[in-house]
């Protein structure tokens, strides 16, 4: 990106203290704004709308892996895709589509599986949707009464937004945050205490942002849980509500990734 040594202002943060100024998006006349050194590592970052624009409307989630996008937005209209039949589609989610499809294409004139083609933008298999009995023994840590239950509300496979200790927080689906959270009148939210699978309490923030006269629900405040998870993108989180109690229980399924041929015969 190139540097400017012309006096001015940024275009984002309005500081004229700096010497050095670097190009940023391009602007309606042909030129690009001129942006201070922290705005313009922001933006090169990939996180200028999240930072400077989070309480904007016009986000909307990416079709294919949830990722929110700012559409409307001149900062960000090269990161996204509109689709035929409705939403949006991140750059990164379409540049794996077409990559997937090619290699599928391959495997069926080559008789093989699509995983096993080079450049498959990834090779990970998610573990079964339900945990099966085995895995149950790690339900019974939680501290409840002899007749309460453990209910699956719903999952989420974690984007590389969701996973990004940056931000400590998760985007929750419209339908299941409005389904299965309690009701917030004003985007700020409420403080909710989860529980973990370890009977461990968490307190996290549960609130939305305006979107096109619609909602962005996200949960925040999961910095701690995530690093001490070792969450990352393309693991599963999972919302539980115990009853007759009441209580949400939050649980973590990390992303198994298929062995070679070889190790998985020995």
């Amino acid at each position: 990106m190139a540097s400017s040594s012309s006096k001015g202002y940024c275009f984002q943060c309005q500081d004229s203290t700096s010497i050095f100024f670097r190009d940023g998006w391009r602007l309606r006349n042909g030129e690009c704004a001129q942006l201070c050194n922290r705005c313009a590592y922001v933006y090169e970052e990939g996180r200028f709308c999240e930072t400077f624009h989070s309480n904007d409307d016009g986000w909307r989630d990416c079709e294919s892996c949830g990722k929110l996008v700012h559409c409307g937005c001149v900062v960000s209209f090269n990161q996204y895709f509109l689709l035929d039949f409705g939403g949006v589609i991140c750059r990164e989610c379409s540049k794996k589509n077409l990559i997937l499809a090619r290699n599928r294409r391959y495997a069926h004139e080559f008789q093989t599986d699509p995983t096993d083609v080079p450049d498959l933008a990834k090779r990970v298999q998610i573990e079964p949707h339900y945990w099966h009995d085995g895995i149950d023994l790690e339900i019974q840590c939680i501290p409840r009464t002899a007749k309460s239950i453990l209910n699956l509300l719903f999952e989420k496979m974690l984007t590389a937004s969701d996973s990004d200790l940056k931000f400590g927080r998760i985007v929750i689906p419209k339908k299941y945050a409005e389904t299965f959270f309690p009701e917030v009148f004003e985007p700020k939210g409420i403080m909710l205490n989860v529980l973990d699978l370890e009977g461990k309490e968490w307190e996290f923030s549960f609130r939305y942002w305006p979107n096109c006269g619609s909602r962005t629900y996200v949960l925040e405040g999961l910095r701690e849980i995530m690093v001490s998870r070792k969450l990352q993108a393309g693991d599963t989180v999972s919302f539980y509500r115990m009853e007759p109690e009441g209580k949400m229980v939050i649980g973590f399924r990390k992303t198994s990734v298929p062995k070679p041929p070889h190790q998985a015969s020995t």
